[in-house]
């Protein structure tokens, strides 16, 4: 299995999916075996799924990086392109996915393209800084209703996240203490307040797309709306009835042919929309 070695003593293990120079880079904790990424691949794009430092079959850390987490995360994307001979490249992440997303546009605009956001807020950080994955861990409820809806109209939903469950079960059976103790925080913490992380939202060039859903209670649909507010060049698409798990694990089909609408949009005109050709 491939590895890429960030810095001394660091290896990212990723997979490689597809082929071509139409890179997409996406750095998460781990790839459930039916996403929205994944699926990217069978649609003309050069896929690498990075999975973070500290998880998984990537190098484990005991270190803690407090604010700089997300940060070092943005950095290890932009390495792994380095190593790999990547210049530019599009990058996609969900949920805390994502938050690495919007400080690679912070850190790095010169090589991101294009920015696809899966339920990825970001947070409020007036609100809390610490990972609603840690909240959840140590027994903090992280909020008061459910990450997705108990029930679907389209049974066909229910079929693909118990498709996803061996996955996640065993993901959390293997987890080791250093893997369960990791707090990597919420994105922007280092800005300090919400008030300068839209001063920051709003600095953005990177055309973006932003999924969302109505019933997520972490990435929610006021959150995503501010963002949308803040951005140059973004566009934001909320489903009702999906929860934080709809734009990557559920909505598949649907959520890809959005993100293939935005990317040739992209890609032809450099903005969110298609060319305008008046009669």
């Amino acid at each position: 299995m491939p590895k890429v070695e960030v810095e001394k003593g660091i290896e990212l293990f990723y997979e490689d999916l597809g082929e071509g120079d139409k890179y997409i880079l996406s750095l998460m904790m781990d790839f459930p075996p039916i996403n929205t990424t994944r699926e990217l691949a069978n649609h003309g794009y050069h896929v690498l799924l990075i999975t973070n430092r500290g998880i998984g079959k990537s190098t484990h850390v005991w270190e803690d990086y407090g604010n700089e987490w997300f940060n070092i995360f943005a950095d290890d994307v932009v390495r792994v392109a380095d190593k790999l001979g990547i210049d530019k490249f599009i990058y996609a992440g969900c949920s805390h996915g994502a938050g690495t997303g919007w400080h690679l546009c912070l850190r790095h605009p010169e090589r991101v393209t294009a920015f696809i956001d899966m339920v990825g807020g970001p947070h409020n950080i007036d609100e809390g800084v610490r990972s609603f994955r840690s909240m959840s861990q140590d027994g903090t409820p992280p909020v008061r209703k459910p990450m997705d809806p108990p029930t679907f109209e389209d049974p066909a939903v229910a079929r693909r996240i118990a498709k996803n469950m061996p996955y996640r079960e065993k993901l959390m059976a293997e987890m080791t203490p250093e893997e369960k103790a990791l707090d990597y925080r919420r994105p922007l913490v280092g800005l300090g307040t919400e008030a300068k992380v839209c001063e920051a939202l709003r600095t953005i060039q990177t055309p973006t797309l932003m999924l969302g859903g109505i019933e997520d209670p972490i990435a929610r649909p006021d959150l995503m709306l501010r963002t949308a507010e803040c951005l140059p060049h973004g566009k934001l698409v909320l489903y009702s009835g999906f929860g934080h798990g709809g734009p990557f694990g559920q909505l598949i089909e649907e959520c890809t042919e959005e993100i293939l609408n935005f990317l040739r949009n992209v890609e032809t005109t450099g903005r969110v929309y298609k060319e305008i050709i008046e009669p």
